[in-house]
């Protein structure tokens, strides 16, 4: 299965997430953010970093890239997009997913292993995973601090959107403790940590059962490409 993988001027992570793919038993493709075309791929990573330097608001201009366009295009039509920290942002800017996310609400940028809990297992990205099970995976963000509506609030919590929350700690001021959700029809996901930087035993996170042996993240790629067999 072929995955793409957009770059963005500033982008930071594009290969860890390329990696993640490739461990997963996927092949990454990479997709240039100047370019429209998407090369017949079967799903799309906007991975993390600091898109044109975060000018304006982290994620805005990268919004209105030429990839976008059939980024938009395709995750309309029902392909599986995956927005991780600064590709979550993407997403918000481009409407594919409600909210915004701004300055964290102490004000600095934060670097943890972070516990979530997998609140929606229906989507092309969390299937592998258990309903309300808890993983962990790094995450690093200075803007992490997702803000919506009451009224989208309500909805996205009625509805199932929510896919990810925070345990334990809110690390930069999320409304409900959201760490990431979904679009209505569930195949554009978006959250601000890292499943690329968990893939792999002895570089992974730390749990309480292994020093650098949690690859929580691993599931994330492992779901899509069962996802996209499946249709």
């Amino acid at each position: 299965m072929n995955i793409g993988v957009v770059t963005f001027p500033g982008t930071l992570d594009d290969e860890d997430a390329a990696r993640a793919v490739r461990l997963a038993g996927g092949k990454p493709v990479s997709l240039w953010h100047a370019s429209d075309d998407i090369k017949n791929v079967d799903a799309i990573i906007l991975p993390g970093g600091f898109s044109y330097g975060d000018y304006l608001r982290c994620g805005a201009i990268a919004a209105l890239a030429p990839v976008m366009r059939s980024v938009i295009d395709a995750a309309g039509k029902g392909m599986p997009v995956l927005g991780i920290c600064n590709g979550f942002q993407v997403l918000t800017e481009a409407h594919l997913l409600p909210g915004a996310l701004i300055r964290n609400d102490h004000q600095k940028f934060i670097c943890r292993e972070q516990k979530l809990e997998v609140c929606n297992t229906q989507t092309p990205w969390t299937r592998k995973f258990s309903q309300n099970e808890e993983i962990t995976i790094p995450l690093k963000n200075g803007e992490g601090c997702f803000q919506v509506a009451p009224h989208d609030v309500e909805k996205l919590e009625g509805e199932g959107q929510v896919v990810f929350r925070y345990v334990d700690v809110n690390p930069n001021g999320s409304l409900n403790n959201i760490a990431g959700i979904c679009n209505e029809k569930g195949n554009v996901v978006g959250l601000m940590p890292h499943p690329e930087h968990a893939v792999e035993e002895g570089f992974g996170t730390s749990t309480d059962i292994s020093h650098r042996g949690g690859t929580d993240g691993l599931k994330f790629f492992t779901s899509v490409l069962d996802a996209v067999v499946g249709q």
